[in-house]
């Protein structure tokens, strides 16, 4: 009873010692005008001097509006002094914004002859807004995770370290991009499972389990695109690419696929490995049985998570194709054959990752029975 209790001090310290740290932080990113050398304007006050002028996008009838905007200015050799300052946006607002009273705002400062200063409008200040959902991440992450939720966070900024460090690789030296991209696939896996939960038999079965799906279903795709000859695969989305587009692609299979086959193996082997240690005297045929339940019931909710993922973010192009009157058709193959690709692929990998985290969680579930 006593080990809870000072178990319980620790999580209440910790998660006192994250509201602090959130608490110093907010209030320096809320007044760290001085370390930026661009010049940031704080909106004191808004008017809307022009409405509704109509202007023609493409065909398509949108709205113009003009905003008059006083700032107050927050660094500089100019501190405290007010600018004017002008902003269009329309009414769709899909490539410009309204601001309002309260808005910081990174500003060139216009030269003028006159005693108003007036400006330009570059960009939002948003630090403190990305700095609270930062914290709110972190600190319902470890109130639910506790110590896991922690490491969570610390392995996700190892894994973001390890995707920016290969990409500046490959487009400064050229190297391989599939090769880089099974190194980071091995790496993310190994690194993210025993950051989180520790080297165990439970974590070297989950790691196993996401190699061998990942890479399986990377394999059988492949496989599929080259006896289809890649018939009905529409690159268009990266036309821009000077780099192979295919290896590109491909590239981006490993890592989409590696998520969802991570998901599922932990989930699986975790399952079993609970299982077991509940009771010790379960047969291996009623292991299985329960595994290929589990396996049943996430299979179908996990392809469809894919599905809506890589779907999502091709509904605004859906939108703009079928506004302007092109075929279904032609609209969906365009946008969302590789979507749709990517989605297969890691369903492949989803479906692999049951039967293989099964098997090798049971493997070492019985070596451990036997050393009982």
């Amino acid at each position: 009873m006593k080990w809870k209790n000072n178990l319980k001090k620790k999580q209440v310290f910790i998660l006192c010692l994250l509201l602090f740290l959130c608490l110093v932080s907010m209030v320096f990113v809320t007044n760290n005008y001085g370390v930026y050398d661009r010049p940031i304007a704080k909106v004191v006050h808004m008017e809307v001097t022009h409405s509704e002028t109509e202007i023609d996008m493409n065909e398509n009838k949108d709205r113009l509006y003009t905003q008059k905007l006083i700032g107050e200015l927050k660094n500089g050799n100019q501190k405290g002094k007010k600018i004017e300052l002008t902003n269009s946006y329309t009414k769709s607002k899909a490539y410009d914004q309204a601001y309002k009273t309260g808005d910081e705002l990174f500003i060139t400062i216009d030269k003028s002859k006159g005693k108003t200063l007036k400006g330009t409008i570059q960009d939002v200040k948003r630090d403190k807004y990305m700095m609270a959902g930062f914290w709110a991440f972190l600190i319902v992450l470890y109130g639910i995770g506790k110590k896991q939720g922690l490491f969570a966070v610390f392995s996700l900024a190892v894994n973001i370290a390890l995707l920016a460090g290969a990409l500046e690789i490959y487009v400064r030296t050229g190297q391989n991009l599939l090769l880089l991209s099974g190194l980071l696939v091995i790496l993310f896996t190994v690194l993210s499972l025993l950051v989180i939960n520790g080297p165990n038999q439970k974590t070297y079965a989950a790691i196993l389990t996401t190699l061998l799906g990942t890479f399986a279903s990377i394999g059988i795709t492949l496989l599929v695109m080259r006896m289809t000859s890649e018939n009905g695969l529409r690159y268009e989305e990266m036309q821009f690419l000077t780099r192979p587009y295919k290896t590109v692609f491909i590239a981006g299979l490993f890592i989409g696929a590696l998520g969802a086959v991570m998901d599922v193996s932990i989930t699986i082997t975790s399952s079993i490995f609970e299982l077991w240690e509940k009771n010790h005297d379960i047969t291996i045929q009623a292991l299985k049985k329960s595994g290929l339940e589990i396996g049943r019931d996430i299979m179908g909710t996990m392809t469809s998570i894919l599905f809506f993922a890589y779907i999502s973010g091709s509904i605004p192009m859906l939108i703009l194709y079928l506004k302007n009157a092109l075929p279904l058709g032609y609209t969906l193959s365009v946008n969302l054959s590789l979507e749709l690709t990517r989605a297969l692929a890691g369903g492949i990998g989803i479906v692999l990752a049951i039967p293989i985290g099964l098997y090798i969680s049971i493997f070492f579930i019985k070596r451990k029975r036997a050393n009982i």
